[in-house]
């Protein structure tokens, strides 16, 4: 366990608490075991139940750097791993070149041209606490790209070919974020410890909401959580996450909702509903949900 961590899963829950940020206890043990065992930690979970911001929560309860890859379909190792930096190598050559020199390859791809991107970056980390490296929405990034990460997830290092390997002195943390997009290869989750990440039941959902919308009232986050449990059970294409219900309760709160009315959600939708289809589900379902049309 490095410098600065946890004793165990409740002490996980206390600090994270800390710095505002609520975890059930299959959460708080995850994040402890990968700390403990040196492992890198995949989150899947609907998007919007808070995968990413328990990365960003654990790299403030261990005050340590949060470095983030965010991950897209064609991502490279130039964006991921390390690049060299090409302009000042040109420039390398110039300058030698009006000196009546002349490079070699063993001149050009050293430390000095390297540029480290978010993987090596977290493996040079040199602070007195390993850093938090999230992999963010691995699934988006391509197959092949899961392949660049596996010498990095099960050895914490990263092979340059013109340099060698580059090993780190004390593993990172690493949490991988997945909204299960499409699936994983085995090979990445072999390398991984792995936790689901649920929408939270309901009285954990209003505390939530509480703090992080301070402005909305009891009565209105009673009703509003208990709205979103019904809302999910509908189908839905994007069923609200957490992200989505504190947005929505802000939106509330802005209108002075002091309670959960039919015109107030109608007028509001749009921090709800994230497609047509779902806005139109929503609104004929209100009064099944308990807000039908007035008379």
């Amino acid at each position: 366990m490095p410098d600065g961590g946890f004793a165990d899963a409740a002490e996980v829950q206390r600090r994270l608490d800390e710095v505002d940020h609520l975890v059930d206890h299959g959460t708080a043990t995850a994040l402890f075991l990968a700390l403990a065992l040196d492992r890198p930690l995949l989150l899947e979970g609907e998007p919007g139940v808070g995968k990413t911001a328990a990365a960003k929560a654990l790299a403030a309860a261990l005050r340590t750097p949060l470095i983030r890859l965010q991950c897209y379909e064609g991502l490279t190792a130039a964006e991921a791993l390390y690049e060299w930096n090409y302009q000042r190598q040109l420039l390398a050559i110039r300058l030698a070149e009006s000196r009546g020199e002349k490079l070699t390859d063993a001149d050009l791809f050293t430390e000095e041209f390297l540029q480290d991107r978010p993987v090596l970056k977290a493996i040079r980390h040199a602070g007195p606490v390993p850093p938090v490296l999230l992999i963010d929405e691995i699934d988006r990034a391509d197959d092949e790209f899961e392949a660049l990460l596996f010498e990095f997830l099960g050895e914490s290092a990263v092979t340059v070919p013109e340099l060698g390997t580059f090993t780190a002195a004390r593993p990172p943390v690493v949490v991988l974020t997945s909204n299960r997009s499409r699936e994983l290869h085995d090979a990445l989750r072999r390398r991984c410890l792995y936790h689901w990440i649920d929408f939270p039941e309901a009285g954990r959902a209003a505390e939530i909401v509480r703090r992080k919308v301070p402005a909305a009232n009891e009565p209105l986050i009673a009703s509003v959580t208990d709205f979103i449990g019904r809302v999910r059970r509908l189908d839905l294409d994007k069923a609200p996450g957490m992200a989505e219900t504190i947005d929505w309760v802000s939106a509330l709160a802005a209108l002075r909702a002091s309670r959960l009315v039919r015109a107030d959600i109608l007028s509001t939708l749009s921090a709800l509903a994230k497609s047509p289809d779902d806005r139109t589900a929503i609104t004929e379902a209100l009064e099944a949900l308990g807000h039908p049309s007035p008379p």
